[in-house]
């Protein structure tokens, strides 16, 4: 560890010399501000720790003194120093996890019914507002960039993007299979039902992240559809958009010009294509670990909503909230917090496995 620690002050001292060089590249310099301030953490605590771990090799030698009163204040202060030690070198372990990339960008999220017919795509509404409440009370926009209606109330698809500094660190771990069990408002005999919403999350991706030769699209332009099936345009201003080399498609109509539907369009499919290629770096990398949690695992099945009991259960955690309005409300934090912390020591396990090697 001291070995990394050293490495990062190392570049440290480098980016400020080349602050002091950098001149009027504007967009230069704040790069390299911004990586600075990344490191700084580590560059603090490191000088933190290294000071204390003399401290501790000089106050070692006071242990074995003659003189009881020194002897005992030698004692006392490598049981202090020591604490601090264990609590300097979790946080430097944390501090060195090597972060996402995607982190810090803004969301894609795909809120899909999947089994359970008109029920599932009113719960598929129903997510799509907790997750609008959730992203307001963390001071975030949100915009709807693709819906597909049913006709009382509910949507088979909902796309929206989510924008906030940390917007993806946060909502990654919602991706996977949503389970709600209720008594619909369309059954007359009172049974509950059992159905269920996908929810992927993606990682907003720039042009410049992933290219996409136009030869490998194919465009089609139609006429927007309303919930039922008619025509609400009589211009042809939807777009289909379909990645031919992976067969997927990407439809976008909410839009009223046919430029901004295909840049919606292009935007998904991009976010779609990044989580791919994504997935298959992490697979390369940490095979023994996709089955767990943050993997973005569609099949999994994530979450139980059960409105009988007012219950929410997170099934990788074993969490259970028993106030589900305020969690429909937007009242997450209780499972993400959660989730996020597991993850962290997840990759301290592994850190410390890696750093054995």
């Amino acid at each position: 560890m001291l070995e990394k620690i050293e490495a990062i002050r190392e570049r440290y001292d480098e980016i400020n010399h080349l602050l002091e060089e950098v001149g009027d590249d504007y967009q230069r310099a704040a790069e390299l501000a911004k990586e600075r301030a990344e490191l700084e953490p580590v560059v603090s605590r490191g000088k933190e720790y290294k000071i204390l771990l003399n401290r501790l090799s000089e106050t070692e030698s006071l242990v074995d003194s003659e003189d009881e009163e020194l002897r005992q204040l030698a004692i006392q202060e490598m049981e202090d120093a020591g604490n601090r030690k264990e609590e300097l070198e979790g946080e430097l372990k944390s501090l060195l996890l090597p972060t996402d990339p995607r982190d810090q960008r803004n969301v894609i999220m795909e809120i899909r019914a999947g089994t359970g017919g008109e029920e599932a795509a009113l719960f598929a509404a129903d997510l799509f507002r907790m997750y609008n409440r959730y992203a307001e009370r963390q001071g975030w926009e949100t915009e709807l960039l693709s819906s597909n209606e049913t006709g009382i109330g509910g949507f088979k698809e909902i796309i929206l993007m989510i924008k906030g500094k940390g917007a993806y660190s946060r909502l990654k771990f919602e991706s996977g299979v949503h389970r709600v069990q209720r008594i619909p408002v369309t059954e007359s005999s009172g049974r509950i039902h059992t159905s269920t919403i996908t929810v992927a999350v993606l990682a907003e991706v720039k042009e410049v992240d992933i290219d996409i030769p136009d030869s490998d699209l194919r465009v089609d332009v139609f006429r927007s559809a309303g919930a039922g099936g008619q025509n609400v345009q009589k211009n042809a201003t939807a777009v289909r958009i379909t990645h031919l080399p992976t067969g997927i498609v990407v439809a976008c109509q909410d839009e009223r010009s046919q430029l901004q539907n295909r840049l919606r369009a292009m935007s998904i499919l991009r976010a779609r294509l990044y989580e791919i290629e994504e997935e298959k770096r992490q697979r390369e990398r940490e095979e023994s670990r996709r089955s767990q949690v943050g993997t973005g695992e569609r099949a999994e099945k994530i979450r139980t909503y059960n409105y009988p009991q007012s219950r929410v259960t997170d099934h990788r955690i074993n969490v259970s909230s028993y106030n589900l309005a305020a969690v429909l409300d937007g009242e997450l934090n209780e499972f993400i917090d959660e989730l996020a912390l597991r993850e962290e020591s997840e990759r301290l396990a592994m850190l410390g496995v890696d750093e054995q090697e």
